[in-house]
């Protein structure tokens, strides 16, 4: 049996279609394809295209039972790098970290990172937000079982949608990263005091509901301070719990007094992020 269609139907199904094509398209451009390798993927994502500054992001996939690394790793992993200088119309890209977790790392310590997925933030700024931007990346990372494989990848993608797809994610995201905050402020659980005692180790004492399952990460002014991770103690005085972590691997003549470390607390799906001054 022949079917005749009329041609104004036939007109209409080849608009759906080819609408439905372009949306495809658009959903595609939103982010850059994945880059694969044996235990990880890393792709890009753009966010929509408005003014001068724009929300892009990093998206990580992992195997299971594989980790990648925060920007300062713990005891022991290596921290993922980035190198943006070969886009086009970017001048300054800056990477914003979902807060981490903590893992056992195989040698009797304590490693930060991630599992299973991440998208880690970028916050870019545009030379001139009416021309086209290209954002490239090439990305060095590790991924860890219980031996590490450092990864290789690039990834390239323009940011051109009005409305992108990936705007839920990258909100998602952001929300992931710890919010700034300073002692004593009235967060559902914050840092009340700061303070060193006299064996060269730092307390820091938190306010927080007893049953609050809390992490805490320290780090130091620049990225060769290697801080172990404050580890909770047994007693503290009543109404805080507190953490104490001992002022080791600092560099070759770097001083205590005075430094500015950036603490990060951690707890559930909230995180701040407080900026003191050792005393």
């Amino acid at each position: 049996m022949i079917v005749t269609v009329p041609l104004r139907a036939a007109l209409a199904v080849a608009a759906l279609l080819s609408a439905a094509f372009v949306a495809t398209e658009v959903r595609a451009d939103d982010a850059s394809p994945w880059q694969q390798d044996t235990h990880s993927a890393v792709r890009l994502l753009a966010g929509s295209r408005s003014g001068a500054v724009l929300l892009g992001g990093i998206a990580f996939q992992l195997q299971d039972g594989w980790k990648t690394y925060w920007r300062t790793p713990g005891d022991s992993g290596v921290p993922p790098r980035f190198d943006f200088s070969k886009s086009d119309n970017v001048d300054a890209v800056t990477v914003m970290w979902p807060a981490p977790r903590q893992f056992d790392d195989g040698a009797g310590g304590t490693s930060l990172g991630y599992k299973h997925q991440v998208v880690l933030p970028l916050r870019i700024v545009a030379k001139n937000p009416d021309k086209p931007l290209v954002l490239r990346a090439d990305i060095s990372y590790a991924v860890c079982e219980k031996l590490c494989v450092p990864v290789e990848a690039k990834a390239e993608l323009a940011f051109a949608s009005v409305a992108s797809t990936e705007d839920a994610a990258l909100s998602e995201a952001l929300n992931a990263v710890p919010k700034p905050a300073n002692i004593g402020d009235p967060t559902p659980f914050t840092i009340r005091d700061v303070k060193r005692d006299d064996k060269n180790n730092v307390l820091v004492d938190v306010a927080a509901p007893d049953n609050k399952d809390l992490s805490l990460f320290v780090e130091g002014p620049t990225p060769d301070w290697a801080l172990p991770v404050p580890k909770l103690v047994e007693h503290a005085p009543p109404g805080v719990k507190r953490f104490s972590f001992e002022l080791d691997g600092l560099p070759p003549g770097a001083k205590a007094e005075g430094a500015a470390l950036k603490l990060t607390l951690v707890g559930g799906d909230k995180s701040y992020e407080f900026n003191i001054n050792l005393n």
